[in-house]
């Protein structure tokens, strides 16, 4: 496995692309691999590490080449804040579209890589979780729109994602605020001024980062997971989305598990740091989407050559 890390600006550290990369092989598939490309969450103000390089060496694990992306955040490098941290102002870095072009950054690195790296570029996924699904919603709505293809000069199908995978996703900015707890609302307060700029999102604002609104043409192929017990992010974030996935006919598979806190994650121990973050049902999600997955990034692999007289 080729484990790297590349800076992906000269003036950004924190924003990172890591590599969980097959190498060559006389034994293995040697064909091109599809590539899943994992995006943390953190509510856009920090890169959750138990939703990075443990969910990526799982798609390793199924022969998928596996990248995780540390886009731009509120906090960046510096964490979470402290509970009750109050002096919280705007951070250009972390409004959209930052995290988002960051996202296209990244599928460009992927590309212009592919065959360094041995990628089938027409079959790279999005792997989201929270914010970080929030993201991968986002590009599977914008990957064709000027605020992408304009930014970076680069035509459309350089951005093509094949796949999306959302995991506990927010998709619905105009749906979330009555639905939220004390609790939640005042970290989705800290995580709009990261995203927004304002505790209180603009009616436009709120249209523009609601990927459930968007789903068109456009959308790729899309897996969602989320929980009925998750108490942060309410499950009617993912039912918004699959509504309109399934009005605009496009392909998808959702599972909704009965119980389960918000953040699983892989939801078992390689991904835990308490005993709270371990559902053994909800952690199905995985081996389904691996099912999911067969379906369109299988492996070419060859038929067995027969041995001599046989």
């Amino acid at each position: 496995m080729i484990c790297k890390s590349i800076q992906l600006y000269a003036d950004k550290p924190e924003v990172t692309l890591s590599t969980f990369l097959w190498e060559p092989s006389t034994e293995l598939y040697a064909g091109p691999r599809p590539a899943i490309l994992v995006c943390p969450g953190g509510a856009y103000l920090n890169c959750s590490d138990r939703e990075a390089d443990p969910i990526a060496l799982r798609f390793a694990a199924m022969g998928y080449h596996a990248f995780v992306l540390r886009y731009s955040t509120y906090f960046g490098k510096a964490g979470f804040p402290a509970p009750g941290c109050s002096d919280f102002t705007p951070n250009t870095d972390s409004q959209y579209p930052g995290p988002l072009r960051d996202l296209g950054k990244a599928f460009l690195t992927i590309r212009d890589h592919a065959q360094e790296w041995n990628v089938d570029i027409d079959r790279v996924a999005v792997c989201g979780f929270s914010a970080g699904a929030h993201n991968s919603a986002m590009y599977g709505a914008y990957w064709n729109a000027p605020v992408l293809t304009e930014h970076f000069g680069r035509p459309a199908e350089d951005f093509r994602p094949a796949a999306c995978i959302l995991s506990y996703p927010l998709t619905d900015y105009t749906i979330l605020e009555s639905s939220l707890s004390p609790m939640a609302k005042m970290l989705f307060r800290m995580s709009n001024t990261a995203y927004f700029g304002a505790e209180h999102p603009t009616q436009e604002q709120q249209l523009t980062a609601s990927p459930a609104l968007l789903v068109g043409p456009q959308t790729p192929p899309t897996f969602i997971w989320h929980t009925a017990g998750d108490n942060l992010v309410p499950v009617s974030q993912s039912t918004s989305m699959i509504a309109n996935l399934a009005a605009q006919k496009v392909p998808f598979e959702a599972h909704i598990f009965e119980d389960g806190p918000h953040g699983l994650a892989a939801s078992d121990q390689a991904s835990a740091g308490d005993l709270s973050q371990i559902d053994f049902r909800a952690a199905e999600w995985l081996s389904l989407a691996q099912s999911w997955l067969q379906k369109r990034f299988a492996l070419e692999i060859p038929e067995p050559n027969s041995l001599p007289g046989m």
